[in-house]
């Protein structure tokens, strides 16, 4: 399979430093669309045999420099091989236009990393792994319900991006009047962009920050436009997506078929993050008259928000759960 030859920088400019328990190169692989994803590998040092693996991605307009990352390389420090990869259209990873969402090709990145991990002489693709962060959560279940080859599966402070799409937050637009509204919008900038021959940005996280903006604003605030999170490759960092980069989200469920996982899920989230009842409901789901329920958990951070499971500034990520579950689930 041919891969896009990208540029990638050879700077450490990830926004957490390298540990001295793994060793760390950057790779690439092409997903069955002929994009080349860009990815940072984290291995433990001293490492022998094949070994367990996982996949990394999100949070939704992030980059592999950020939470993935830093999860990735924590993951590596208990013992697996991990990757953290830049979806399409983002990042380093190929794909034009930039700052382009699809529910489609996003579940189709996780499943190259799988493609990727599965021939690496030092894995045990019986043995593989994903995570998906934020809006990476929805892909990450959307992928485990299509790829039997993903063993186990954790998703962190969880968001359906189809679901926030096309209902709005906490389903306060969940009306035809409303979709039929946003269709308008986007179709209406559909026809300007051909017509000028570009596609106009959306802007990343608001800036400055409004006094009346809701918690959850200033929450992603605090990630994004601040030093603690801030990267120029980062889409809700700096442009955010295409006025036209999260349409297909509108009409394009994913999540159909959450409740045929058999495979094991773990997912993370903070009771005090607005985004919880994404992970409440997907549970429910997968577990309410299921036969597929025993290796179901939800596992819930007292007091913790959206973006504290980001990174380590609150120190609620729980890595060591993370790689409990995964080496039980993939024995």
């Amino acid at each position: 399979m041919n891969e896009q030859t990208l540029t990638l920088t050879n700077a450490w400019d990830k926004k957490f430093g390298l540990s001295d328990k793994v060793t760390h190169k950057k790779v690439t692989f092409a997903n069955r669309y002929g994009i080349t994803l860009a990815a940072d590998l984290y291995t433990p040092k001293n490492a022998e045999g094949k070994l367990a693996a996982i996949a990394v991605s999100g949070p939704f307009g992030a980059v592999k420099e950020q939470s993935s990352g830093l999860y990735a390389m924590h993951m590596a420090e208990r013992g697996f091989l991990a990757i953290a990869f830049d979806p399409s259209f983002t990042g380093e990873s190929g794909g034009f236009p930039r700052q382009m969402a699809s529910p489609d090709i996003n579940t189709e990145d996780f499943q190259a990393a799988v493609d990727f991990l599965s021939v690496q002489d030092n894995v045990d693709a019986d043995k593989i792994g994903i995570i998906g962060i934020c809006g990476w959560g929805g892909f990450a279940l959307n992928a485990a319900a299509i790829d039997t080859r993903i063993k186990a599966t954790v998703t962190s402070t969880m968001y359906n991006m189809s679901r926030v799409t096309a209902n709005g937050y906490f389903d306060s637009e969940n009306s035809e009047e409303d979709r039929y509204a946003k269709r308008v919008a986007f179709n209406e900038a559909r026809t300007k962009a051909f017509k000028e021959g570009h596609y106009d940005m959306a802007g990343g996280v608001i800036d400055p920050l409004p006094d009346d903006a809701p918690f959850f604003v200033k929450d992603y605030y605090d990630y994004y436009k601040t030093p603690r999170g801030f990267h120029e490759r980062s889409g809700n960092s700096t442009t955010g997506w295409t006025t036209l980069g999260t349409m297909s989200l509108l009409n394009q469920p994913i999540c159909a078929y959450t409740n045929e996982i058999r495979s094991a899920v773990l997912m993370v989230h903070g009771d005090k993050a607005h985004s919880f009842y994404f992970s409440q409901d997907e549970y429910k789901r997968m577990t309410e008259n299921s036969p597929y329920a025993d290796n179901k958990e939800l596992y819930v951070i007292e007091g913790a928000s959206h973006t504290d499971l980001y990174d380590d500034v609150a120190g609620v990520v729980p890595y060591d759960k993370m790689a409990d579950f995964f080496t039980k689930a993939m024995q």
